[in-house]
């Protein structure tokens, strides 16, 4: 089936339409096209693209319900396919991801438009970044190119994932509390600290450690890596660093520091604990006690900024041009290359904020708060930056130590020994604007937030530190035990589920037949038995009053 464009006519027959819309069988694609009409109300700055787009759509739709109702259709129409690919893309790029995928079922040609659209790609980068490269092993043969949409299709459906079953997994190794954990999902890679000053790094998959530094001395509370450097912090002011082997990338010697000949090293400059580190593709953010956050150049080592503070730095998040730090109770938002506050948010919570997390735009940011409460905000910088307090969950009972988000899944730890999840998805709506970048959200009432989907219980122990990728959950605490939450089997154990529960209905609904088909065989077998029975009954009745008949014949003629 086509779509098909009219020419430019008049508005007089809309009740028709409406009609042929309602009465159509294509009538749910029209549907999905149809969600479009709202974009008449977007800024004039957009309006001549977006109503050039909406309007052919629209006129596409109708007039492919016309032709399909047996209507006259005037010459001058074209299919939607002979129109430029430039707006075929305008009107593809106005769709939901949702919307965008029963495009795809509607035609082969529409098919091949909107599965090859850059709009996949879009949806894919604003949720999770670009792929993580996939190394492969000598004498394997590479993959298949997947398309955007496919790998859009395939990371949604796995995050899923975290409602499913799951198996914990316990790494032991660490003496005392670990107060840190970190995960390089590129090479599949834990590295944990914490009070007994050393630095572990440990296999995803396997659970097993691979190698442990030599105590730095002091308690690690900050650590964070990418393929290319291992950095930690401590207590005594300095961040360790590790360098990896050349041309090793995520290849960290951490074991002997005797023989790694300049690829371990410290930088020195704050004057207080390091509380938190972050990296990005040239620069190096650490947040202390000194109530300051220092960057640095990722390539000479040298600070090139400093971002003074009121109160002790408890976290930071950089996200593009923009930083996001808390110290005591407030957040700040930084302009990374300038270094000038850009916004702020006063007494985020009661108590200090302790935790921080943003998606990978930076437009979400996610607080946690000495009070066991956590805040969802948006920042918008369309018109100079403005933050807005959108959500708010109470999920824990103490302080909210740390927070991860990988989309949709926000997760927190607190020291009552329970992680939170939460599913953002629902807070968010699409804009089809054209050249809007993210989804805005939803302003519900107080009462309509949902709480968390689901809380994972611990040990009863502390927990002050978790992250989440690659299917799983990590987080450490007191003890000295690192514990994963692994749900990367949780989808196929449904499947087998559901397998099994559809096989169970059929066994259940042949065993009813079989049954109903005895008791109709049992229940004729009864009637023919029955009536047998009475036949046998009423013949024996008959003869009895036939033979007293005739005995008081016998006894009447003897008299």
């Amino acid at each position: 089936m086509a779509l098909q464009c009219k020419e430019v006519g008049k508005s007089s027959d809309s009740a028709s339409v409406e009609e042929a819309d309602s009465l159509n069988p294509s009538y749910r694609i029209s549907r999905a096209v149809s969600k479009l009409k709202h974009t008449e109300n977007l800024p004039k700055k957009h309006s001549s693209r977006s109503s050039t787009a909406v309007y052919f759509a629209r006129k596409a739709v109708i007039t492919n319900d016309r032709r399909e109702a047996g209507d006259y259709i005037p010459d001058g129409c074209c299919t939607i396919i002979d129109l430029p690919r430039a707006l075929v893309s305008e009107i593809l790029h106005c769709l939901e991801p949702k919307d965008l995928g029963i495009v795809c079922c509607v035609s082969t040609l529409l098919q091949n438009l909107a599965s090859d659209h850059y709009r996949w790609k879009e949806f894919y980068c604003q949720r999770w970044g670009l792929p993580l490269a996939t190394t492969v092993s000598p004498g394997s043969s590479p993959a298949e190119e997947k398309t955007w949409k496919d790998l859009f299709v395939e990371r949604e459906h796995k995050s899923k994932s975290f409602m499913g079953r799951f198996s914990i997994d316990t790494l032991r190794g660490h003496t005392e509390t670990v107060r840190v954990v970190c995960l390089l999902q590129s090479a599949k890679l834990i590295f944990t600290g914490g009070y007994d000053s050393i630095v572990r790094m440990w296999d995803v998959e396997e659970g097993l450690v691979l190698a442990s530094s030599p105590p730095i001395g002091c308690t690690v509370r900050a650590i964070a890596a990418d393929s290319e450097l291992l950095l930690a912090g401590g207590t005594d002011a300095f961040i360790q660093c590790w360098k990896v082997i050349a041309g090793h990338p995520h290849l960290f010697d951490i074991a002997d520091s005797t023989i790694n000949h300049g690829l371990e090293f410290r930088l020195w400059g704050h004057h207080g604990p390091i509380t938190c580190l972050s990296l990005d593709s040239t620069r190096i953010f650490s947040g202390s006690w000194d109530m300051s956050v220092r960057i640095w150049d990722k390539i000479n080592f040298k600070c090139i900024n400093i971002l003074r503070h009121g109160d002790w730095v408890w976290d930071l998040v950089p996200r593009g041009s923009t930083i996001v730090s808390s110290a005591g109770s407030d957040v700040y938002v930084w302009d990374s290359s300038s270094g000038n506050i850009v916004d702020a948010i006063h007494n985020a919570h009661i108590g200090n904020t302790y935790a921080l997390a943003r998606n990978y735009l930076g437009d979400l940011l996610f607080t946690g708060g000495e009070s066991g409460d956590i805040h969802m905000f948006e920042i918008t910088q369309d018109n100079g930056s403005e933050i807005k307090l959108r959500a708010t969950w109470k999920p824990h009972e103490s302080s909210v130590h740390s927070l991860a988000f990988e989309f949709p899944w926000l997760v927190s730890c607190s020291c009552d020994g329970r992680l939170a999840l939460i599913d953002v998805r629902k807070l968010l709506k699409s804009t089809c604007s054209l050249g809007s970048k993210y989804s805005r959200i939803n302003q519900p009432s107080s009462n309509a937030v949902e709480p968390p989907q689901r809380m994972l219980h611990g040990s009863g122990n502390g927990l002050f530190s978790v992250a989440i990728g690659a299917d799983r959950i990590i987080c450490g605490g007191e003890g000295g035990v690192v514990r994963i939450w692994n749900f990367s089997q949780a989808l196929e154990i449904e499947e087998r589920v559901l397998a099994s529960r559809r096989i169970r209905m059929e066994h259940r609904m042949r065993r009813r037949r079989v049954q109903i088909e005895m008791n109709s065989k049992s229940g004729l077998a009864d009637q023919i038995s029955g009536a047998s029975k009475w036949n046998q009954k009423s013949t024996n009745r008959n003869t009895s009053c036939h033979g007293k008949r005739r005995e008081q014949k016998s006894k009447g003629s003897s008299n």
